[in-house]
């Protein structure tokens, strides 16, 4: 009786244990199947998400997440703003007494400026710069329209205070208030060269223009480095150096002046041409003042731009990622 129990017991379980090995393998059957889906999709994903070559270069390097309403949630868009002025403020004072055909003891101190507020806002210090990294999507248009309005800023700051040291010296009596003058830019469109009557406008331009690109160029190079403070300080500077070094010899051994017909940093220019200009009538200031704004400003902006767009296509070329 009992042999009988126990063969009924076992004819029993054997259909139950073919029913779980059969369910065991259709369970592996569909995993299997399942992760081979789940491969195929990550695939598509992965090649609907890579932007063409084209979209990559011009694509946004910045937060997506910084705009109008966002950026002002910290203090490090102050601390920024706060660096940008005080650092354009302190370059101005240096263009205005040591004067930009001093290039070796300018870039000293451009120097110690870029490396003091670099950790700050990351050392634009010219809205060459400013415009240039707009232009390649490495700023956001919030961040970037601060960043200029910091740097007009901090050079009328710098013009006020050098402005106020000169007024204490004319009433003193230390200076001759007929002879001495602070440095202003000379409109090139009013310098003649050889022949009476010919205009430096153009060269001038185009020296403007030469300059933006180099120091926009190095840069963007720069930010290669800019895990170190003082290699980006030193690249960035260099090319500051090298653009001023290029005006002051061509203008002195082509030109044959040494007068302050280049600035190289449209934030200055405003105060050290275009805020003291003044003419009778609303028509008569835009006539002084459009000359000035083209050649200081319009120019060496579009060369900011340029250098940028050279400095990345040569990155791409090279096979290395574009910095933000």
């Amino acid at each position: 009786m009992l042999l009988k129990a126990s063969q009924r017991l076992q004819s029993q379980k054997l259909p139950a244990a073919k029913v779980d090995k059969k369910t065991t393998v259709v369970a592996e059957k569909t995993e299997a199947k399942n992760k081979t889906e789940s491969k195929k999709e990550e695939v598509k994903v992965i090649t609907a998400k890579k932007p063409s070559a084209v979209k990559e270069f011009f694509s946004r390097k910045f937060d997506a997440s910084e705009n109008i309403l966002t950026i002002f949630k910290d203090t490090h868009i102050i601390g920024a703003l706060i660096g940008e002025i005080l650092g354009v403020a302190l370059i101005t004072m240096v263009a205005l007494t040591l004067g930009l055909f001093n290039p070796l003891y300018f870039i000293f101190g451009y120097l110690v400026v870029t490396l003091a507020v670099f950790r700050l806002s990351g050392a634009n210090l010219n809205p060459i710069v400013t415009v240039g990294m707009l232009a390649t999507r490495r700023m956001s248009a919030i961040r970037g329209v601060l960043y200029l309005i910091a740097q007009v800023l901090g050079a009328w700051v710098g013009y006020v205070v050098i402005k106020g040291f000169f007024s204490v010296g004319i009433n003193s009596g230390a200076i001759d208030a007929t002879t001495a003058a602070l440095p202003s830019l000379t409109p090139a469109a009013d310098l003649t060269v050889a022949t009476e009557g010919y205009s430096m406008f153009w060269p001038i331009v185009m020296l403007e223009f030469l300059g933006a690109i180099i120091i926009a160029f190095t840069f963007a190079r720069a930010l290669t480095y800019k895990k170190s403070a003082f290699t980006f300080s030193i690249v960035a500077s260099a090319g500051v150096f090298l653009a001023l070094l290029l005006c002051v010899v061509i203008c002195s051994n082509f030109f044959y002046t040494n007068k302050n017909i280049f600035i190289l940093n449209p934030a200055i220019a405003f105060v050290y041409g275009l805020f003291p200009a003044s003419a009778e009538g609303f028509d008569a200031l835009m006539q002084a003042l459009m000359p000035m704004m083209v050649t200081y400003v319009v120019f060496p902006v579009l060369g900011g731009i340029i250098g940028f767009y050279v400095s990345d296509f040569a990155s791409k070329l090279s096979g290395h990622e574009l910095t933000a």
